[in-house]
């Protein structure tokens, strides 16, 4: 049945929720390790975390490997790179000057730049109730950021 959960614990669902959790974390656990630190250092100390994770993770699963691809896949996977460092320097400095309860949501507001960039340069459609989905969390960031 494809409701199940042994269908749903394998989904992008469940992998989607798991990434929202550990983003609450990182805001949180950002929000006490840059007290005190220049942000820009922040961020590397938290890239160098990442990359060393990443790779035990790949050596131990035997997924190392040399990353000779076509070099579109190489140029799209080297500006997703530069996206993911510009974001996670905005993100350490806007967290460095403001609450992580108010950084966050407005951080989030990727969910809706997505939806719009989706749409506009990959041809994603949405219906008119995700559009309204779009806008509700556009909204609610808002509303969130606001004191």
């Amino acid at each position: 049945m494809k409701g199940d959960l042994a269908s749903f614990t394998g989904g992008w669902a469940f992998w989607a929720l798991l990434s929202a959790a550990f983003a609450a974390l990182t805001a949180v656990f950002a929000k006490i390790g840059v007290e005190g630190v220049d942000s820009d250092l922040a961020t590397l100390a938290r890239t160098i975390v990442v990359v060393c994770l990443l790779t035990l993770l790949l050596a131990a699963t035997g997924r190392l490997q040399s990353p000779s691809r076509p070099p579109k896949t190489l140029l799209f996977l080297a500006l997703s790179g530069a996206a993911t460092g510009a974001s996670w320097l905005c993100y350490f400095r806007a967290l460095k000057l403001g609450d992580a309860a108010r950084v966050a949501p407005i951080d989030k507001l990727s969910v809706v730049l997505v939806a719009l960039f989706g749409a506009v340069f990959l041809g994603e459609r949405l219906s008119a109730v995700n559009w309204l989905g779009v806008a509700l969390i556009a909204g609610g960031a808002v509303l969130v950021a606001f004191r």
